[in-house]
């Protein structure tokens, strides 16, 4: 993307996390900002987990319009916040800040921007047998986003009171059946008997870990359908492993962009260039990985 004029009016927008050296959000955004001539800009900033309350009161300081949260920080940042949407506040997850004059309120478009890359592949989630690795701010978000429409859930991790802590609160909402298991393989080879979607929500296999994977690739059917929420390398050592066994598998690029334009139009007020967003992160990604 060129460079463009920033000006004294220009509106400031980003992602916190740690780690944010993978994100292709900046490009994504900034590309979108561009082609529907408004002054925005977006840039990433790597937030350690002891620095979040202090980050939190530098960005109202600085007065910056909005946020991304991501990894570790989407549970966390919530006690920092003045009001949460009623979505967000019932996950216990925020992946979007909104400052509107001084108030900053959280969103959670994880949940559907995650529904809506999967509808987009011809993927549904009625009456399935879903099994989700991870217990973090976006497994929240993801499972809540689930629970209402699947037969039956089991949530893998590997801190088990973290996954029975949401089994918990998933069962409090949704007359859904919800397992709580630890994330090995004894459990994953039980979870997996049956099920119909696998998603990972964990970082396992993200850049630069790209040799790990959460499954065993000789624990995968070609029945199942595998969606790695991991978007960096697009193709997981997970997605590739579940390829050869002949699953169906669904990149985390597809939520990426999703959540993504649905966090760009809280921002913007504006419908977001969904192809173009996804051709940028597409190129960002392929930039990363030579």
């Amino acid at each position: 993307m060129t460079t463009r004029e920033i000006s004294g009016q220009t509106r400031l927008c980003g992602v916190i996390g740690d780690p944010v050296e993978h994100t292709v959000s900046p490009a994504m955004h900034n590309a979108a900002f561009k082609s529907l001539g408004i002054d925005y800009v977006y840039v990433s900033f790597k937030v350690r987990k002891n620095d979040l309350a202090s980050a939190v009161e530098g960005a109202r300081a600085l007065n910056i319009r909005g946020l991304n949260v991501t990894l570790p920080h989407k549970v966390e940042i919530i006690p920092l916040l003045d009001e949460l949407d009623p979505l967000a506040e019932k996950i216990g997850a925020v992946n979007v800040i909104v400052n509107d004059e001084g108030l900053w309120k959280g969103y959670n478009t994880d949940a559907d921007g995650f529904l809506q890359a999967m509808l987009e592949q011809g993927i549904e989630a009625e009456g399935k047998k879903i099994t989700i690795l991870g217990a973090g701010g976006a497994s929240r978000a993801i499972s809540f986003a689930l629970a209402g429409r699947c037969a039956d859930l089991t949530i893998l991790n590997r801190t088990l009171a973290s996954a029975a802590v949401l089994a918990c609160e998933i069962s409090k909402n949704f007359a859904v059946a919800v397992a709580a298991l630890e994330l090995d393989r004894k459990n994953l080879v039980k979870a997996l008997e049956g099920a119909d979607i696998l998603v990972n929500t964990t970082s396992m296999g993200m850049n630069p870990d790209v040799d790990s994977t959460p499954v065993a690739g000789d624990l995968i059917r070609p029945r199942l359908t595998v969606v790695d929420i991991v978007y960096n390398p697009v193709k997981t050592r997970l997605l590739a492993e579940a390829e050869k066994a002949g699953a169906r598998t669904v990149s985390g690029l597809n939520m990426l962009v999703w959540q993504g334009a649905l966090a760009f139009e809280k921002w913007t007020g504006l419908r977001p260039p969904l192809e173009l967003m996804r051709r940028e992160a597409a190129r960002a990604l392929k930039k990363h990985e030579k």
